[in-house]
């Protein structure tokens, strides 16, 4: 999947993240990265490369799995699979946050 249409699925679900509070970024190997702004209101998703509080680093089918339900971030954080840069508490609360 390209980067354009993991960016598009991520807008998807910003609605769900109105209560983030914080900037993450998937840092996507070979693609570029996808920011989630929860800091404004409406949230916003875009590609910059910039500063956030938490930096998940993974490839793009990884992304994927993880955004469609097929894979779960507890075990491919534990199995290595995405790697957390930053606060793993922030990290937490987007899951629970796109599992709602």
């Amino acid at each position: 999947m390209s980067l354009e249409s993991l960016t598009e699925q991520v807008k998807g679900q910003a609605p769900q993240l109105a209560t983030l509070g914080y900037k993450v970024k998937f840092d996507i190997e070979e693609e570029g990265a996808i920011l989630i702004d929860g800091t404004v209101n409406p949230v916003t998703v875009d590609n910059v490369d910039a500063d956030a509080d938490c930096t998940i680093s993974l490839n793009a089918d990884r992304l994927e799995q993880l955004m469609d339900g097929s894979l779960s971030p507890t075990l491919a954080y534990t199995l290595g699979q995405i790697k957390v840069d930053g606060s793993l508490g922030v990290a937490m609360k987007l899951v629970s946050l796109l599992e709602s």
